[in-house]
């Protein structure tokens, strides 16, 4: 493997010293890492969607087969998930954006050697074994989140392998266009992989890394629909004919998903600070097994919409004529999440809290008696009005959820839903679900590193 890199590198660089214009040269070597990062993340984008799409219909087949095997097949799925976290990859737990999002922080020259610890190609592998497993035993995940998380190690990888002649480039802005071209290949959806760098991850101007961070989004968007073929990540719901008074029902859903979405954080750090308290592996085990069965009770005896990543809530409402939902559906799709999400395996909050903010939206245009394409409208209110909770980017999850179904014509309306949920969202907390987990662990790791170096100073101080 080293050979072949050294004759790689070799022959790179001795076809770029014939090339004559020397400015020419200096783009070329800094345009090709993000091409090749962006190559790679779509090929593993859409390897990692098939497999995920996989383990669902595994689910869905052992539940036919036999629907009482939930109560095993969830807390195997749920320890197995942990412990594959714990054991090999500490920090490829959860959701992956808080990680990306700490990786930029700590990506200036003092703190760069931390980033072992968030993006590796160790991280990239236990992320999506333990997602998968976690899905398998009917965790309430999506993949997306991790996607951003993969994207990043392979370009942080991609950057590594770079020779010593080869001009400088900035991980800082490699890791942020890394997370755009990873969340653009997830949800084939490139505006919104853009988006999400400059709203979510940026910290330098944009035109320190423009060029990079569109040709990066369209490489891997490009490289996804190469392999999965050109198709929107939802469909085309019919939306045709809506007057401008959706305008109130879609306000009500947003502030009530706001609310909703933003509590729903509140409830998963203190999950995490509970956690916290569990010293042994015994304790964590009881309590993955009591979360799994409380899901797999919830599904058995109630619904079984509240496993798995709910894109199948999202297809029902929107494309079928059953757009009824009842009462409890958008509840169950909250305490799914939150157990699965708070159990230490890898999986993402995007795809739960889009099918939260999806059955909620049905729910209430049930009892005002909308028309379906009025429905239509405030499901995908509530679709990005519960993502903003969590997130705290408007304008992230309206292009997301604009792309997605190519409805561009209720641009005003997404983007109306993603304000007045990250209004009302403030009232609850100032910061997000991911701002506060990504101080979490830069605290961690800062912790473990002040406890590395004392330990190497013992054992210089006992060597001499």
């Amino acid at each position: 493997m080293k050979r072949t890199l050294r004759y790689l590198r070799y022959r790179m660089k001795h076809a770029f010293d014939n090339i004559r214009n020397e400015q020419l040269k200096h783009n070329m070597l800094q345009a090709v890492p993000f091409w090749v990062a962006s190559f790679l993340t779509g090929v593993a984008a859409v390897m990692y969607a098939k497999l995920f799409q996989w383990a669902e219909d595994a689910l869905q087949f052992i539940i036919r087969w036999n629907a009482l095997a939930i109560f095993i097949v969830a807390p195997l799925g749920f320890i197995l998930s942990w412990w594959l976290v714990k054991k090999y990859a500490p920090y490829a737990k959860g959701s992956g954006i808080p990680q990306v999002m700490a990786s930029v922080d700590l990506a200036g020259p003092r703190d760069r050697y931390k980033l072992k610890y968030l993006l590796s190609y160790k991280i990239l592998v236990i992320k999506i074994i333990s997602s998968i497993v976690l899905v398998l035993g009917g965790g309430a995940v999506g993949r997306e989140g991790p996607t951003i998380q993969i994207a990043g190690s392979i370009f942080r990888f991609v950057n590594q392998l770079l020779p010593k002649w080869w001009p400088k480039i900035s991980i800082q802005n490699m890791i942020m266009t890394g997370a755009a071209a990873g969340l653009s290949a997830a949800f084939n959806t490139p505006l919104g992989g853009i988006v999400f760098a400059v709203e979510e991850l940026a910290k330098v101007h944009l035109n320190h890394f423009k060029t990079a961070l569109f040709t990066a989004v369209i490489v891997a968007g490009l490289t996804a629909q190469w392999l999965a073929g050109s198709y929107l990540y939802l469909g085309y719901p019919k939306t045709a004919g809506v007057s401008v008074g959706i305008i109130f029902p879609v306000l009500a859903v947003s502030l009530a998903c706001g609310l909703l979405s933003s509590n729903l954080s509140i409830i998963m750090l203190r999950i995490n600070r509970l956690k916290k308290r569990l010293k042994s592996d015994t304790q964590n085990i009881i309590f993955l097994v009591i979360s799994a069965w409380i899901i797999a009770s919830l599904a058995y005896f109630v619904n079984w919409e509240t496993v798995g990543s709910g894109k199948g809530i999202i297809e029902r409402v929107l494309f079928t004529t059953n757009k009824e939902e009842q009462w409890y559906v958008p509840l169950l799709r909250m305490i799914g999440p939150a157990l699965s999400f708070t159990s230490g395996g890898a999986g993402g909050i995007f795809a739960p809290a889009l099918s939260a903010g999806a059955s909620f939206g049905a729910f209430f245009s049930g009892i005002m008696d909308l028309q379906s394409n009025e429905t239509n409208v405030v499901i995908l209110a509530g679709m990005v009005a519960f993502l903003t909770g969590i997130t705290r980017a408007p304008f992230t999850s309206a292009i997301l959820v604009l792309e997605m179904t190519d409805r561009h014509s209720l641009i005003f309306y997404l983007m109306v839903a993603g304000m007045a949920s990250s209004l009302i969202s403030l009232t609850v907390s100032r910061h997000s679900l991911y701002d506060r987990l990504k101080l979490i662990y830069m605290t961690e790791i800062e912790e473990k590193t002040k406890r590395i170096k004392i330990k190497l100073e013992d054992l210089g101080n006992k060597a001499d």
